[in-house]
């Protein structure tokens, strides 16, 4: 479904041609034959960690090197899409499985569902929700009808994720209380007897918030809502995206001429959240931030950041490469020498998303507000920003624009570009 690269020697080994465009036998063979060494020698960068830091806060920025760092990608860049035309995010049946065991994920939707239903003066049973996305198992229609929702409508554009909706809401015997509707919110003009839900459960956020057509859809969803405007229509109630410089194992592992990493094209790496083959360098930042019943404000769109390295990352990303590095089974002279190096190196910036379901509920993909590993169904997502990576320290800035060009038509993807420099002070 998608590039997910960690370092483990089994691993290493089956993505090798991925990325170096060559047959997989020519592929072992070359890594056999290939000395594994860091991209930025030692040497290199010893002057670099060991600078006091009277020297660094005496240079001036005539001193300093700006080295320029830049991606570009689409929405369903290495997704599967539900047609041919690479339009819109599609998904295998491990993704909703895992979607569903979620334990970050799915316990805190249905609480939230629950609390939403209760908090309704009438009771639950005057409620009519609406689910957006439902997916194969109907999962969140049927937590809603479960817990007492008086109607239950269900959206899915996937026809086969559509029909075992349908399938499943049967088998649980709700089928008179949760209507199943087929296609995208833009192919069907109103709910059935032009009903008006109390409230959206809109589980449509990508592992970069708006990257599977949220904005469009609750755009469009708002007039199947009695209240679109009001915050307590919609779960989530907000979602975001949140992002930090990141040292990518394999980026410093593999290295040119025998890997060309300009053959992703843009194409962002994507990394299960507990993979410690990547580390952030700095403390995260806000950049994605899209409220559901204002969702048109539209600030976050472009985004002007400077990232600090911060030292104590560095020096506990070090630790953890070599934990990593031991693990792909790499001689002990090498994984030293790439533990410091890749620790010290920039490899692009990475991004993840934050549900906030209601006020007391949140959805976070990886630790917040630091960023550490944990489990999740969602990815973190690293477009590679250099060809090799770019050697940092302590105190250097990573200064970046993002631009975020999110369609209002729920079959166009989103664009998304992250440009700016590295820059050694």
């Amino acid at each position: 479904m998608m590039k997910t690269l960690g370092v483990s020697a089994s691993l290493l080994l089956m993505q090798v041609d991925a990325f170096s465009g060559i047959p997989r036998r020519s592929a072992l063979e070359q890594l056999h034959s290939i000395s594994i060494s860091p991209f930025v020698s030692i040497a290199a960068i010893e002057p670099l960690i060991a600078a006091p830091k009277s020297a660094q806060a005496a240079s001036d920025s005539s001193a300093a090197t700006f080295t320029p760092i830049n991606a570009q990608w689409t929405a369903v860049d290495g997704l599967d899409s539900l047609s041919s035309r690479k339009q819109f995010v599609a998904f295998s049946d491990s993704a909703y499985k895992a979607m569903v065991n979620d334990p970050s994920r799915t316990p805190q939707f249905e609480r939230a569902i629950i609390q939403r239903l209760n908090s309704s003066p009438g009771g639950p049973e005057t409620q009519v929700v609406l689910d957006i996305g439902t997916g194969p198992f109907a999962l969140f229609a049927i937590v809603a009808a479960k817990n007492g929702a008086g109607k239950v409508f269900a959206m899915e554009a996937n026809s086969e994720a559509a029909a075992s909706a349908r399938e499943m809401v049967n088998k649980m015997g709700y089928q008179d209380k949760i209507t199943i509707l087929d296609g995208f919110s833009t192919d069907i003009p109103s709910l059935p007897d032009g009903i008006k839900a109390d409230f959206a459960v809109a589980e449509i956020v990508g592992s970069v918030a708006s990257e599977e057509g949220a904005l469009a859809t609750i755009l469009d969803a708002r007039r199947f809502l009695e209240d679109p405007s009001d915050p307590s229509s919609w779960i989530p109630q907000q979602i975001q995206t949140y992002a930090a410089p990141a040292s990518y194992t394999l980026h410093n592992l593999f290295t040119p001429p025998a890997f060309d990493w300009s053959k992703l094209k843009g194409e962002p790496v994507r990394f299960n959240c507990r993979d410690e083959g990547l580390q952030l360098l700095t403390e995260p930042v806000l950049i994605e931030d899209i409220s559901f019943a204002n969702p048109n404000n539209g600030q976050w769109k472009i985004r002007h950041v400077t990232f600090k390295v911060d030292d104590e990352r560095v020096a506990k990303n070090e630790q953890s490469f070599r934990e990593e590095f031991k693990r792909g089974r790499l001689p002990k002279e090498e994984v030293e020498a790439l533990a410091v190096t890749t620790s010290h190196s920039f490899s692009g910036i990475a991004l993840w998303p934050r549900l906030l379901l209601d006020s007391s509920t949140q959805v976070n993909s990886r630790h917040y507000p630091e960023g550490g590993h944990q489990k999740s169904h969602w990815q973190t997502v690293l477009p590679i920003m250099a060809d090799t990576p770019v050697a940092v320290r302590g105190g250097d800035e990573i200064r970046v624009t993002f631009e975020f060009d999110v369609s209002d038509k729920v079959t166009e993807p989103a664009r998304y570009r992250i440009s700016g420099n590295v820059v050694n002070l």
